[in-house]
């Protein structure tokens, strides 16, 4: 008796939203990605996980790649001039940070520690820097769409900055002596 192909459709369907290819392709700087840059973008990545409020990297580490969240939560936080924990974010799957370690070797701004059990995908520069000799395409489009992140990242900055600007212009109360 042959199964009927429309059961096993449905079956398939599901194992594909299972896959790393299919997870990264929803994943805004991957989204522009074909099936086939996916799978490739699919072999250079490593999957890493922590544990319930292990240390992903601290601020002031040399960084070396990006994380993307597959499973769990992860904090952000910088330390205030007092070196108290600030939180910045509490990131779930989908969800990526440290993508600006791919572009050089800087510190890290901020933080990062898993909340929860976690499993994290890693990007790693060196591993960018590999393919881009090797496979330049899927290469370029994996970087254009870095690109874009950093530029929306960087606009929403400066949108920040121009109204904390505002609120700083402001005409100070006169002082009572």
């Amino acid at each position: 008796m042959n199964p009927n192909p429309f059961w096993q459709n449905i079956f398939r369907n599901q194992a594909n939203k299972q896959t790393l290819a299919y997870f990264l392709s929803q994943v805004p700087m991957f989204s522009k990605l074909s099936r086939r840059e996916l799978k490739f973008l699919e072999k250079i990545v490593h999957i890493r996980n922590f544990e319930a409020d292990e240390m992903i990297f601290s601020a002031g580490d040399i960084g070396s790649g990006m994380y993307i969240i597959r499973s769990g939560q992860v904090q952000i936080f910088s330390i205030d001039t007092n070196g108290k924990e600030v939180e910045q974010a509490i990131l779930e799957p989908g969800d990526f940070f440290g993508e600006v370690a791919l572009t050089g070797t800087r510190p890290r701004t901020a933080g990062a520690r898993a909340t929860t059990a976690s499993s994290l995908m890693g990007l790693f520069r060196s591993d960018i820097l590999e393919a881009t000799l090797r496979h330049p395409a899927p290469t370029a489009k994996i970087l254009f769409g870095l690109n874009r992140v950093l530029a929306d990242r960087l606009h929403q900055c400066s949108q920040q900055l121009e109204l904390l600007q505002a609120g700083a212009t402001t005409p100070e109360e006169p002082h009572n002596e």
